[in-house]
């Protein structure tokens, strides 16, 4: 079970050893251990929905507790000590495409700001509702997750957007290819919030960033479905995928994405260094 209040899983702990709270110690001075606030206490304190009542949508409190912070050192200190102060009105999962259609038109229509949501692995508070935006849904793009198409002749895969590092990379094995981009949110980041923010990812210098994987895609807008098909490179005119990539999710919910995908490697090598001091 993943982590409420940090990185990680559940059943995995790693304590500070003995030698690096010694050398802290040295540095920065004795710290100051807290007590983590209780779960069921934090579920508490999440305060009642504001939004209508949806099918789509759930207003339990502790889905709106578990997408109200991402990964960044001030949303870890705010999850540990239980001093969150704002969380999300509602949660919607959604399934299908038609599904986003329908929560995009429902904000309309309520004037709720819209929150997409991949692997809540963000550093730089996209996900933090802001309570003075007035109401504000969550989108979590987890249960969009197959391979919709493989081709390859064209070593183009589609997939949707909500898919993990994990998960596309099994499924694309699984036919004998790989797409090779690795951040180091790998384990819980999702696809569309790669390109959301136009990811670098830790070994990029082969295989490149996701913009330049990025082969085409499908948005949606509040106004209606942006669908950018996988056509070659052109001089001519700008490149629209650009306003995919990087959009921050400004623009609308990335549902799907065409990838340039290659073969999986025959071998791979992984090198360290190691400094004396």
């Amino acid at each position: 079970m993943r982590r409420w209040n940090g990185w990680g899983e559940c059943k995995i702990s790693l304590p500070l050893p003995d030698i690096a709270e010694t050398y802290l110690a040295q540095l920065i001075g004795p710290g100051q251990s807290i007590l983590d606030a209780d779960l069921d206490d934090v579920v508490n304190t999440v305060p009642q929905s504001s939004i209508p009542e949806n099918s789509l949508i759930s207003t339990n409190a502790l889905d709106r507790l578990l997408h109200a912070r991402g990964q960044s050192l001030p949303d870890w200190i705010a999850m540990r000590s239980g001093q969150i102060k704002s969380f999300p009105d509602g949660v919607a999962f959604p399934q299908q495409p038609d599904e986003i259609r329908q929560l995009l038109d429902y904000a309309q229509t309520y004037n709720v700001a819209i929150i997409p949501y991949g692997g809540g692995t963000s550093v730089v508070g996209h996900i933090n509702p802001i309570p003075e935006f007035g109401p504000s849904l969550t989108v979590d793009l987890s249960r969009m997750k197959r391979l919709i198409e493989l081709d390859e002749i064209n070593l183009l895969a589609n997939f949707e957007a909500g898919v993990t590092g994990p998960e596309l990379e099994m499924q694309l094995q699984q036919h004998g290819y790989t797409l090779g981009h690795f951040p180091q949110s790998f384990e819980y980041s999702t696809l569309g919030g790669w390109i959301a923010s136009r990811s670098t990812g830790q070994q990029s210098i082969y295989y490149g960033r996701i913009d330049n994987l990025l082969a085409g895609g499908r948005l949606e807008t509040p106004i209606g479905t942006f669908s950018l098909s996988p056509y070659p490179a052109s001089a001519a005119g700008p490149d629209l995928r650009q306003i995919l990539s990087g959009s921050e999710g400004r623009l609308g919910i990335i549902v799907s994405a065409v990838i340039r995908i290659r073969k999986i490697p025959e071998y791979e090598n992984f090198f360290g260094a190691l400094f004396p001091n």
